[in-house]
């Protein structure tokens, strides 16, 4: 199957359309070999499944910051690809949103990368999507994940926070992260799309 032809089929797809409060959308943005980022975050809310734009709601301008890219780049397909965890809104749990959707990344997530082979940092954003591609690099806590950043580049991959505002206490709490990792995600950004 072609990326395109793929493509089709993930914008298409109904597989747990009947636990989706709000139906299926998939939101994502992938479509060319080109891109040299790759987000992967947890799964859309209820902004993004309007929108049908990833990240278009406050923790987006937050990403966007400390990636230090303008909107445009960020929706640059030929530079940042971007697929959550779950590809559709999950509906509301008792804290929050509901995880994402299990059926997705295993479905998806193996098919999408195989036609992007330039990938040079994917940023796993929140502790599903570290999960699924850390394995043993994974540590006890999100924050312990996250504060072991040097040794998961190593491995292509750089564990981040989610940016929501709903985090601002835990980046209150851990300076270390805005000091250390955001200025190396930056630098990391703007020589990857040069």
């Amino acid at each position: 199957m072609s990326l395109p032809a793929l493509i089709k089929e993930m914008q298409k797809c109904t597989v747990c359309s009947v636990h989706l409060p709000l139906g299926p959308r998939p939101v994502f943005r992938v479509s060319s070999a080109k891109a040299k980022i790759m987000i992967i975050g947890q799964a859309p809310g209820t902004k993004v499944h309007a929108s049908g734009v990833p990240w278009d709601d406050a923790s987006g301008i937050r990403l966007r910051q400390w990636l230090d890219v303008t909107s445009e780049v960020f929706y640059d397909e030929r530079k940042i690809a971007i697929m959550p965890m779950g590809f559709c809104y999950p509906g509301k749990g008792s804290g929050g949103d509901m995880p994402p959707r299990p059926e997705c990344a295993p479905l998806w997530h193996d098919q999408i990368l195989k036609y992007l082979p330039n990938i040079k940092l994917t940023l796993l954003i929140g502790q599903y999507a570290q999960e699924r591609y850390l394995g043993d690099s994974r540590k006890g806590t999100l924050t312990e994940t996250v504060r072991n950043w040097q040794k998961c580049v190593k491995k292509g991959f750089l564990p981040l926070v989610h940016p929501s505002p709903r985090n601002g206490i835990w980046l209150r709490k851990n300076p270390w992260f805005e000091t250390e990792i955001v200025p190396y995600v930056q630098k990391f950004v703007a020589k990857a799309l040069k």
